[in-house]
């Protein structure tokens, strides 16, 4: 729509020093020293950048450093918003630029949330706001929340938004913020055209499609790509053969295209008894966070996906890339693939399964040579279990607190105990599945901060 575009208005506003940027990230993130990429995002002048970049490369943190250089002292209002495609890249930024923007107010909101809470947050005016466009409008059209005075805005994966059909919502929330003198764009591919409405006019552009880290050619790491033919239409024997011959210790993802596709390959998995997790855009908000934590922590090192899981996750380094179904876009090749082999140079595989009599195979899917899969002498186990706790930070419980309970009540030293995910009203807590049985008895009846707490298993 004609006329509807960014407007920049003003001078550009500075904030947190690079300095003061960069001890955050490092004290909180545990990021010693910026990679290329970010080093080149945070030194970017200009009120237009577009940032291409894969996944995993850190493109977060980048541009948080540019935004909190931009913003000025907190003023009660709105200054910076941050859109993601998807609640859990939402969630992820939010966890990111909490940490970082030290003396700033911020709130991450998004769908499959309680709207209670986030109503709640809201009370007192963020300064910035990161949220998924749909949730985002939603406050705005409830008055709960006034985004025309940012001055800061960022459209992460902006091309996947449009992908996922909120060209709309998009134009609509852009046309919200009338004060700014900032736009961020970031994508993991490289872009044909823009949205008219965004109109970025001269860009400063950041192109680090060809770096895996953004930290140069030595630092590329090697993905050996494998083709494995099914004999059979129906390709679950052929994947089962693919997943027995895998070795133990390493994180494997499974790429479907449909949700059904991925409901059956999933059941299939369950049955032969391997520990494998589901992940796709049917599931409640709850249970694809569960799924993405127990995927991170090791409870369960296979997690079926649609390309949904392609990217803007926080997934930890993945060994296994198989295509159970051909991607349907060059894109989805790219993005799939770039979940191995994505960090400091560390190699991947990525297997191609074709089924004899499938149609031809798209000319962007290529692979080395054909793999022929033996049992392996160490197949993959599940040593990981995940507690599940009903109480989380509205009810002032902290992780300290959890691994005191643990430790004190429930037999296990602090080494044993893994990541913790703490929610709203909810924890995940890794711990060795060894220790289940014996960890569960210990803490019947037990409390935590005089609360009662009812602990299980999370399947």
């Amino acid at each position: 729509m004609s006329g509807e575009r960014v407007i920049f208005v003003g001078k550009l506003k500075f904030g947190m020093k690079e300095k003061e940027i960069i001890t955050q990230i490092r004290s909180r993130l545990g990021i010693e020293s910026l990679n290329e990429m970010q080093q080149a995002t945070a030194s970017a002048s200009g009120r237009s950048i577009l940032l291409l970049s894969p996944t995993g490369s850190g493109k977060t943190v980048a541009f948080t450093i540019a935004l909190l250089k931009r913003l000025g002292a907190p003023a009660g209002r709105v200054a910076a918003v941050v859109i993601a495609p998807t609640r859990e890249l939402a969630m992820q930024i939010g966890g990111v630029v909490s940490k970082v923007a030290a003396g700033y107010r911020v709130v991450t909101l998004y769908g499959g949330h309680s709207m209670r809470d986030e109503a709640a947050s809201l009370t007192v005016t963020p300064d910035i706001v990161i949220a998924t466009p749909g949730r985002l409008l939603d406050h705005l059209n409830r008055r709960q929340l006034d985004i025309s005075t940012a001055t800061v805005a960022v459209l992460d994966e902006y091309d996947k938004s449009l992908e996922l059909g909120f060209a709309d919502e998009m134009r609509r929330l852009v046309r919200a913020m009338k004060r700014v003198d900032t736009i961020i764009l970031t994508s993991a591919t490289r872009l044909e055209e823009y949205p008219e409405y965004l109109n970025p006019g001269e860009l400063t552009m950041l192109d680090f499609t060809e770096a895996r880290d953004g930290a140069g050619a030595d630092a590329r790491p090697t993905v050996e790509k494998l083709r494995m033919i099914s004999w059979q239409k129906d390709k679950l024997e052929a994947l089962g053969e693919l997943i027995d011959s895998l070795d133990d210790g390493g994180r494997t993802m499974v790429f479907v295209n449909h949700r059904e596709s991925a409901e059956r390959v999933f059941n299939y998995l369950k049955k032969k008894g391997l520990p494998a997790g589901l992940y796709h855009g049917g599931l409640e908000q709850n249970d694809r966070e569960d799924s993405l934590e127990m995927f991170n922590n090791g409870t369960t090192p296979i997690l079926v996906t649609t390309d949904l899981g392609s990217r803007g996750l926080d997934i930890a380094m993945t060994e296994n890339i198989v295509h159970y179904h051909l991607p349907p876009t060059p894109q989805a090749w790219t993005h799939r693939n770039g979940r191995t082999g994505r960090l400091g140079g560390e190699n991947g595989r990525v297997f191609i399964i074709t089924a004899d009599g499938e149609e031809s195979v798209p000319e962007w899917v290529d692979w080395e040579r054909d793999y022929h899969p033996r049992p392996s002498e160490n197949p993959i186990a599940r040593h990981t279990a995940t507690l599940y706790l009903n109480l989380g930070r509205r009810e002032k419980i902290s992780r300290g607190d959890i691994v005191g309970y643990l430790v004190n009540k429930g037999g296990l030293t602090a080494a044993e105990i893994g990541s913790i995910a703490l929610r709203d009203h909810s924890a995940l807590v890794a711990i060795p599945a060894a220790k289940t049985g014996e960890t569960l008895a210990r803490v019947a009846g037990e409390k935590i901060k005089n609360k009662r707490v009812k602990v299980s298993i999370k399947k």
